[in-house]
């Protein structure tokens, strides 16, 4: 087998992600035959079929699809060492993306990274906020420098720092539900009422059905701010975390529906970043900032 060069990779990556050559050749701004070209001639180099061609549109071959996820990884490995290559030259990086999770409490967060930035003017922070499975995807694609969130904690791409524990409870406005002689809900009670859902933003990854009764009807939310409006004024029930809702359950616009049937959970909140891939100065303060303060949670 030949060696193959990573602009070939770059290409056969390119077809995948946009589902054909001439997407490919857009995306790269390259011509047609040349993106075709190059991924031929890496087919030929590693002696296998990595595009069905067969179809109207072209597809990964089950052997192209393994190829690609470990390709994938390089192809990330190598733009994340240009940038450190690029911040090692200026001494700063420019800017460092920060994806904070639907059930991080925002307050002492923003707090935090208002800190840090006001001590390192040069570098730009990029904020944006993701749901449920979005922020571990960005941060595996590697579209984020670090995430706050949940995160898989046996994941050997990802090293963490633990920021607490995140209380979430089941609760619905007074009188949502209707009477019943049982001292605790049971999931079969929520069934035929509205059940308040957080929209995933992941793009990719399969779905988690976190909370969710099986053939309940849903209202979906972008996060748990406007959930627990729809909560309070009785349009659905949902689960909440604690720190959003100690105030409405202590004055009884909310009641809890925990109980031995409805327990509720306890999510881990973390900061994380990839422990495959080399960080800046920046990024690296910022790491141990946050390690050394942990007032997130």
């Amino acid at each position: 087998m030949q060696d193959f060069t990573l602009q070939e990779l770059q290409c056969f990556d390119a077809v995948v992600a946009h589902g054909g050559f001439q997407g490919a050749a857009t995306a790269l701004h390259r011509s047609h035959p040349a993106v075709f070209a190059a991924v031929a001639k890496l087919e030929r180099q590693l002696g296998i079929a990595l595009l069905d061609r067969t179809g109207y549109r072209v597809a990964p071959t089950g052997a192209g699809r393994a190829f690609h996820e470990k390709a994938r990884a390089i192809l990330h490995e190598m733009s994340g060492l240009r940038r450190y290559a690029a911040q090692l030259a200026i001494g700063e990086e420019s800017e460092l993306r920060v994806v904070i999770g639907d059930y991080c409490p925002p307050g002492p967060m923003l707090a935090s990274l208002s800190r840090f930035f006001t001590a390192h003017p040069r570098t730009r922070l990029h904020l944006s906020v993701e749901a449920v499975g979005g922020p571990a995807e960005r941060l595996l694609d590697g579209d984020a420098d670090l995430v706050v969130h949940g995160i898989d904690r046996h994941d050997p791409r990802v090293e963490w720092i633990d920021l607490g524990k995140v209380p979430f409870v089941p609760v619905a406005a007074p009188g949502f539900l209707p009477p019943s002689p049982r001292k605790s809900v049971r999931p079969d009670d929520l069934r035929d009422l509205t059940q308040a859902v957080i929209r995933d933003t992941a793009r990719h990854t399969a779905p988690r059905d976190h909370f969710m009764i099986a053939g309940a009807q849903r209202c979906t939310v972008p996060d748990h701010a406007l959930k627990k409006e729809v909560i309070l004024r009785g349009l659905a029930w949902g689960h909440l975390p604690r720190f959003l809702i100690d105030k409405e359950l202590r004055s009884g616009k909310l009641v809890s529906l925990a109980g031995r049937h409805l327990p509720g959970s306890i999510e881990h909140l973390a900061a994380a970043r990839r422990a495959d891939m080399p960080h800046g100065p920046v990024a690296q303060a910022l790491w141990q900032y946050i390690a050394t303060e942990k007032r997130i949670a």
